[in-house]
């Protein structure tokens, strides 16, 4: 599933990386996968398409009035702006594979973790960078409320989570590292 970055988040990681260097982020393998499926998928299909799209508009004559032309050009932009996006979280990111992690009875980046809330209600999450968040899917960002107060919580913890609708206890009912 692709996770579309609004253009602003992405100017914004471009001028923070142009003040302070490229920041390090994190990604699962799978996370880094799919965004290099994404990648090459705009590369390869994407770009190539639009770009002959864009050409024939073209050879129609006047650019000015020509709106397959106008939102041709928009679009190659818009595939541009995203492949370089792209290009700069994969170089910049560092590959963790949840299996090898060594300290498996606590949870950190790419856990997988089975929580019982107050009513007993079970939920399961992997814990994963802030590019691979899906929460429909059950991943979950390591910088989201919950993502935080798991870090090096180990089995029958119980954490409070401030969310929206208040305060919220969890219990850890497993972890595990796939």
């Amino acid at each position: 599933m692709r996770q579309d970055v609004p253009p602003e988040h992405e100017e914004q990681d471009e001028e923070a990386e142009e003040q302070g260097g490229p920041q390090r982020r994190y990604l699962t393998r799978n996370g880094a996968e799919r965004m290099h499926r994404e990648l090459l998928r705009l590369l390869n299909e994407e770009r190539p398409k639009v770009t002959a799209e864009v050409s024939a508009a073209a050879a129609q004559g006047d650019r000015s009035e020509n709106a397959e032309y106008i939102y041709g050009k928009k679009r190659l932009r818009e595939i541009d702006r995203r492949i370089r996006f792209l290009q700069r979280r994969l170089d910049n990111a560092t590959i963790v594979t949840p299996s090898e992690q060594t300290d498996q009875g606590r949870v950190y980046f790419g856990a997988t973790v089975t929580l019982e809330d107050e009513d007993g209600a079970k939920t399961t999450y992997q814990i994963v960078g802030s590019d691979e968040i899906d929460a429909q899917g059950g991943r979950i960002s390591v910088e989201s409320p919950i993502g935080k107060a798991l870090l090096r919580k180990a089995v029958g913890d119980t954490v409070e989570v401030m969310r929206p609708r208040g305060e919220i206890e969890l219990t850890i009912v497993s972890i595990k590292y796939v």
